[in-house]
């Protein structure tokens, strides 16, 4: 996978982390779990740009 390839994925899933992290503490009302919620999302996202 080329680096633009990669940096393209990191960015498209920067959304889902702002959007989803904002839902997550409006639902929690606590960054707890917005920060567990933002490190699943990243060690899922590193996992697939790895490959």
């Amino acid at each position: 996978m080329h680096i633009s390839r990669k940096l393209g994925i990191l960015v498209f899933c920067a959304v889902p982390a702002i959007i989803g992290g904002g839902i997550v503490y409006g639902i929690a009302g606590s960054y707890v779990p917005v920060a567990v919620y933002v490190t699943l999302l990243y060690l899922a996202v590193g996992a697939f740009v790895s490959k």
